[in-house]
């Protein structure tokens, strides 16, 4: 866990949020309230009991022997800066306030609540907002005739993906890719999805393209070709690529490159091996957009974080004011990052209110 799982704001700042309260804070501060966790296998870290309904559980009842009273059935619909604090506005009537701290999500997933209403309520409060997008969201591929998920669905298997931005490689992914019906998914599509969504919002020229091969160059698998083709000469393209990427990935492509599956390596040309290189290696992946805040897991954009005291998230332009976790300018890789950012810029928060 660092600044560098991160995307947004300045990293000097999420740097030093992300020190004040790290990963082992938050598994400590989890045990100290009856829920012990585990690491898994991808590092991970989930309660033993593998129940997200414990976790709820142990965090209501951590606030109530706080003394924290909470109100349901009480949305805010605006924070008002008055004299000695500020007046919620709420759907159970107007409550005063001394202070009063932001952490109302971004605009993913809406049905939660997190409805995108934070970031008005923070600009009307005097705050700028970073233009925002989805983030860790499915992306959408045309369904044209080279479309390889029309016929892949369901399919996953290790790839690296890359941005062009103006013709010239911008970002470098590398994970699990999921075929679905309308496009991909999966860990690399999804942390992918927030550098191609702010590259269109930003109007510049973007492309994607897929490696089927991940950090193998061109010149690796001409390497690899030839020396499968010295071994096992009689062994057909399809047998070999089948080594390479899962068989129906495999079965598909050569269909697409109008190659006979069963053409043994001998006799594949040079031309046709180093068609399929290019192709194993720059597969064009044709983005139409992506499947909107409902399936996006985080929001990119948000309250900048120049505005922010790092050290107790406290606003810089309306005094009394605190912003914590995604309503802010900070989106992290999929795998908790998130989490991680909620808790150490809310416990920042805390400590400097209980000060």
């Amino acid at each position: 866990m660092s600044e560098a799982d991160f995307w947004g704001g300045r990293r000097t700042i999420v740097r030093r949020v992300l020190r004040s309260f790290g990963v082992a804070d938050t598994v400590a501060f989890f045990r100290e309230i009856g829920v012990r966790l585990h690491e898994e296998d991808d590092g991970k870290l989930f309660p033993d009991s593998n129940r997200a309904r414990d976790v709820l559980n142990a965090l209501v009842a951590a606030a109530r022997d706080a003394g924290v009273t909470i109100l349901t059935g009480a949305r805010v619909s605006d924070v008002v800066k008055r004299d000695g604090g500020f007046r919620l506005a709420t759907a159970v009537g107007a409550i005063d306030a001394v202070r009063a701290v932001l952490a109302t999500g971004g605009c993913s997933l809406p049905k939660s609540g997190s409805d995108g209403a934070g970031f008005d309520i923070a600009r009307r409060l005097g705050h700028a907002i970073v233009p925002t997008t989805p983030g860790l969201v499915p992306l959408l591929l045309a369904r044209d005739d080279d479309a390889l998920h029309r016929e892949l669905s369901g399919v996953s298997h290790d790839a690296e993906l890359t941005l062009w931005i103006e013709g010239a490689a911008g970002v470098r992914l590398t994970g699990a890719l999921l075929w679905t019906h309308f496009g991909i998914s999966g860990p690399v599509s999804l942390n992918m999805s927030r550098h191609w969504l702010r590259a269109a919002l930003e109007h510049r020229r973007a492309a994607l393209t897929l490696s089927f091969c991940p950090e193998k160059t061109f010149e690796d698998l001409e390497r690899w070709w030839t020396s499968r083709a010295r071994d096992r000469p009689h062994s057909s393209i399809s047998t070999a690529l089948s080594t390479l990427v899962p068989a129906s990935v495999a079965s598909v492509l050569l269909s697409r490159l109008h190659q006979t599956g069963d053409t043994t390596l001998a006799h594949l040309s040079r031309g046709d091996r180093r068609r399929l290189s290019h192709a194993l290696l720059e597969w064009p992946l044709h983005v139409t957009g992506d499947r909107g805040y409902n399936y996006a897991e985080v929001t990119a954009g948000g309250v900048s974080l120049d505005e922010i005291d790092p050290s107790t998230m406290q606003s810089r332009v309306c005094s009394g004011l605190s912003l914590v976790g995604e309503i802010l300018d900070v989106d992290g890789r999929i795998g908790g990052f998130n989490f991680q950012w909620a808790w150490s810029s809310a416990r920042a928060a805390a400590t400097a209110l209980g000060t």
